[in-house]
């Protein structure tokens, strides 16, 4: 495939990235088992090592398996680049990394997942980084958050758990009048539903994890890189643009224009962190990846169907999915997901955290785990569990509130889950 750009979405999930093995000709990207590889003489070991020529020397930092599902999920959101890594917690941290030092902050959306807050709320301030949670409906304060020891601005695109959709144009805006990064976690709406660098972000991470798998096999992360921002434009960012002593002064914005921070995150990122993406794991995340956009569909279709048999049930209070026309989010649909709101959203129990419990323990399609994006359906009392940790009015910010379940739309028949869920409230809610 000479220009991949010219093909659509259905034909680049499948080919973007893979070529038929040269040794063999083997049609499936092989797994690569390896650690290290053979260099060519001296002069090839020395040139990959200084960066002056692009290759493999060891698996912590670059694999051909690895190489292909990051030229793919890149090509699928319409970046230069991208860094796949151990799991989507470690493509935050790795996001962060080339542009913060201790006393610099990131804003961040109140609306994200539960072990996201943890992590900016506690993990990263033993770097020395600072996070500020902001409404982001409220632009304003978003605005007001910007500071000068800001470094980029972070939001989910379809915000997990309650599926709500920022307004990433207006965000955009905001970090770009500040001067920094914006970093939209594209897990929850992937790049067939929303292209978060379309609307002005920088770098988009996901979680590989969930729906680019698609099967709940494999953990995963990745970071794609917008190729966009200009990181010499200010003294913000000196690992990207000040001379590296690593690599003998060589500064990576100069030398490497719009693939900077890819091959930062690879040289020093996943050198010095090791948060390294295996073979097997890019093997099943490729497969999982060639049938994207028909799961999506069906995530969609199906959300779509049981969201509204659950806004019209009395035993619910109400349900966030975006998709509803009552959601106050559903405007934004068209314009940032134009496909569909995804298959992710929460709905209120009537009788509180106790009839939730009820009803996660009385279904029997429905999977009680912590995950989302399978094929299969899955829900979680969301405050017993991955938002535990947090206060409860951290719980509600998150919208993730005592009375409230997340549930992960799977791909099996909808009928079969509206059934599911009919017999599990009656218990719930006897």
């Amino acid at each position: 495939m000479t220009d991949e750009t010219s093909y659509g979405f259905d034909t680049l999930q499948i080919h973007a990235g893979a070529r038929p093995d040269p040794a063999t000709g083997a049609r499936q990207t092989p797994i690569y088992q390896t650690t290290a590889y053979v260099f060519r003489d001296a002069d090839h070991a020395a040139a990959l090592f200084n960066l002056q020529e692009v290759g493999f020397i060891y698996s912590r930092l670059t694999n051909p398996t690895v190489a292909v599902l990051q030229e793919r999920i890149a090509t699928l959101e319409g970046g230069v680049g991208a860094v796949c890594c151990s799991s989507g917690h470690a493509a935050q941290i790795m996001a962060l990394f080339p542009l913060m030092m201790p006393g610099n902050n990131v804003v961040v959306s109140t609306r994200l997942y539960g072990g996201t807050v943890t992590q900016f709320t506690h993990t990263i301030k033993r770097f020395g980084w600072n996070a500020k949670f902001v409404d982001f409906d409220d632009l304003d304060a978003v605005k007001a958050a910007c500071d000068d020891q800001t470094r980029a601005v972070f939001c989910e695109a379809i915000a997990n758990p309650g599926g709500y959709i920022t307004d990433l144009d207006a965000i955009s805006a905001i970090a770009n009048e500040a001067g920094v990064p914006l970093i939209v976690d594209n897990t929850s709406a992937t790049p067939y539903l929303c292209r978060p660098i379309e609307h002005g972000a920088t770098l988009v991470v996901h979680s590989t994890t969930k729906y680019l798998t698609g099967n709940g096999t494999v953990t995963g992360g990745c970071i794609v890189d917008s190729g966009k921002f200009d990181w010499s434009a200010s003294d913000k960012f000196p690992s990207l643009s000040a001379p590296e002593p690593a690599y003998h002064g060589l500064k990576f914005h100069e030398t490497f224009g719009a693939l900077a921070f890819t091959f930062h995150g690879i040289a020093i990122g996943l050198r010095d962190l090791g948060m390294t993406m295996n073979p097997q794991a890019a093997h099943y995340t490729l497969m999982g990846t060639e049938t994207l956009s028909l799961r999506m569909d069906r995530h969609v279709e199906n959300a779509m169907k049981i969201a509204e048999w659950l806004e019209n049930d009395p035993r619910v209070d109400y349900v966030t999915y975006a998709g509803l026309k009552s959601s106050p989010y559903n405007a934004r649909v068209e314009k940032i997901c134009p496909r569909g709101a995804g298959g992710l959203f929460t709905f209120a129990v009537k009788g509180g955290y106790d009839a939730c419990i009820k009803l996660v323990n009385a279904l029997e399609i429905f999977s009680h785990v912590a995950n989302l994006g399978d094929t299969r359906s899955l829900i979680i009392h969301s405050a017993s569990t991955t938002h535990r940790q947090l206060t409860e009015e951290q719980q509600v910010a998150a919208g993730a509130a005592p009375e409230v379940v997340r549930v992960s739309i799977g791909t099996e028949n909808a009928d079969d889950l509206i059934a599911d869920l009919d017999q599990a409230l009656a218990k719930a809610t006897a």
